[in-house]
């Protein structure tokens, strides 16, 4: 069979981390092609070309300082020219993005190319949730795409210390395919059928992160924040068993490392933790102001999807069957002081057995 080639969509500080990753593993690899396209959004670093910079010096300066690239991993500004002839689709970009890149690149990509999502966040309007993989898929021709989510915070991937990822898709043999691909002795994947639940946890577990950073913030001790990421991973459960469609999510998924592992990394180490404690000691700064002044150029997930799923459940009248997401979402907002937040801990039910 001949080599599968591959192209990584999006290029910041996960997408850089996980070309590492790509870049080592197909190097002498019979199944993948040896040049890694990697689509990355042009910018002037220091006065250069960051695309340059990445292609001479391999590395990526300004997402992921410090950690060396393989050469085999090629920065392309055009997205178009990176994307034609792959077999392999890795989206890695905001989720924000997902739709305009897709129409970009809907009319050069191979009509049975792959891919596979690694966003963390949604697509909602007046009709419900569309899972990113969803709208990548229907996106391009309905080509088939999976998801990997874990906790993998980048820095630490980057620099090759031990962790777990679960690959989320309904085709083993396309699963087996992205588990090869990204598969490394530092790296594990696990691989699993119920791809909505996994792609659910990716995009929740950000919000839960934000909590997590305000009882830092308030100054609360290690008790309070597992209360948060226990009482979070319960909301999590409960949205996906109340909005998501595609079947009834397996309780065995959340013990994946797409669920609680994720959740509780993303609490203790990811930047929307940090937000979360930023809202409570710079009070007077708009997250957007946050935003700018401490991840240059990049953003934080957890505000939009928080804004998204709080349109969701204020339609379906379910605001208060969600206190955490709520109060995290007009907390962000600058509704309600950061604060409340503890009351909010309070009104969660207790699950009677």
């Amino acid at each position: 069979m001949p080599k599968k080639s591959v192209c990584i969509v999006g290029s910041g500080n996960w997408g850089s981390a996980i070309a590492k990753i790509i870049g080592n593993n197909v190097k002498d690899s019979e199944l993948f092609e040896k040049r890694v396209q990697m689509w990355m959004y042009e910018e002037q670093v220091d006065g250069k070309k960051l695309t340059e910079i990445v292609n001479t010096q391999h590395e990526n300066v300004k997402y992921l300082p410090g950690v060396k690239l393989p050469e085999n991993v090629i920065a392309e500004p055009d997205v178009i020219k990176a994307c034609k002839g792959a077999d392999i689709l890795v989206f890695v970009l905001p989720h924000q993005f997902v739709t305009s890149t897709c129409h970009t690149i809907a009319h050069h990509i191979k009509k049975d190319a792959v891919a596979i999502s690694l966003i963390k966040g949604f697509s909602i309007s007046d009709k419900g949730i569309k899972l990113i993989s969803k709208l990548i898929s229907e996106n391009l021709g309905n080509i088939e795409c999976a998801v990997m989510m874990g906790a993998n915070l980048a820095n630490e991937v980057a620099s090759e210390q031990f962790c777990e990822t679960t690959i989320g898709c309904t085709n083993e043999a396309t699963g087996n395919l992205m588990k090869d691909l990204f598969e490394t002795p530092y790296y594990r994947c696990a691989l699993v059928s119920d791809a909505v639940t996994v792609e659910c946890c990716g995009a929740l577990k950000n919000v839960v992160a934000i909590g997590a950073g305000i009882v830092e913030g308030l100054e609360c001790g290690d008790n309070t924040k597992a209360a948060v990421i226990r009482l979070g991973l319960m909301e999590i459960i409960k949205f996906c068993q109340t909005f998501m469609n595609q079947g009834k999510p397996k309780l065995e998924t959340f013990l994946e490392s797409c669920g609680i592992a994720d959740l509780v990394a993303t609490c203790h180490g990811g930047r929307n933790r940090m937000l979360g404690e930023a809202i409570v000691k710079h009070s007077d700064k708009t997250v957007e102001e946050v935003e700018k002044e401490f991840l240059g150029g990049q953003s934080f997930q957890g505000p939009l999807t928080a804004k998204e799923i709080y349109s969701l459940m204020k339609d379906r009248n379910l605001l208060k069957e969600f206190p955490m997401f709520t109060t995290i979402h007009r907390i962000c907002t600058k509704e309600l002081q950061p604060s409340v937040f503890i009351d909010c801990l309070k009104k969660q039910p207790h699950h009677e057995k």
